[in-house]
């Protein structure tokens, strides 16, 4: 048998394959991030690729349906793409989230502070199940999200708080000036 026939067999083809599929999975991963946050029109343009790209690597596993190192690299480069898929969205951070914080203490201080950092803040007085609180809402861009919870937990460590994805945000205002 030829070596570099077995070589590209079984060693070069398989790591294609897993590499094409890593490709594939993190732009189905960004797709669906884009779906939920609203972009239409990036979303189908990179299924298109996406499509592609898939196609590409399903070939080479039918073309060689007696290789199991192909089934194998299909599977961990999903497995792996989808990993990556994570990684990227995370560090793309793409859209708005509100962070709705409940407290019983006077926040005025942590508004004050939010603001001076140039965050639109409001804040109203709401009934809980013990009483009169607090609540204060923040928009702030997915990739400020980390910084704006560092304040918080700097200011007050024992706030309760949560954290939503905006799906859509009025594109007139900016999310300081919410």
């Amino acid at each position: 048998m030829n070596t570099h026939y077995t070589l590209f067999q079984w060693i070069i083809l398989p790591l294609l394959i897993f590499l094409v599929r890593i490709i594939d999975m993190s732009m189905d991963t960004i797709r669906i991030l884009l779906l939920s946050k609203g972009k239409k029109m990036l979303a189908p343009i990179l299924g298109f690729f996406q499509v592609l790209i898939w196609l590409l690597a399903i070939r080479q596993v039918f073309l060689n349906i007696s290789n199991v190192a192909c089934y194998i690299a299909y599977a961990g480069g999903f497995a792996m793409g989808t990993y990556v898929g994570i990684i990227l969205e995370e560090k793309l951070a793409i859209g708005f989230q509100v962070i709705r914080i409940i407290t019983k203490k006077d926040e005025t201080g942590l508004i004050n502070i939010l603001r001076n950092k140039g965050y639109g803040v409001t804040s109203i007085v709401g009934e809980g199940a013990t009483g009169k609180v607090n609540i204060i809402f923040t928009i702030v861009k997915r990739s400020e999200t980390p910084q704006v919870l560092k304040t918080i937990n700097e200011h007050n460590p024992n706030v309760f708080y949560t954290i939503e994805d905006v799906r859509m945000l009025n594109e007139t205002i900016k999310a300081t000036s919410v």
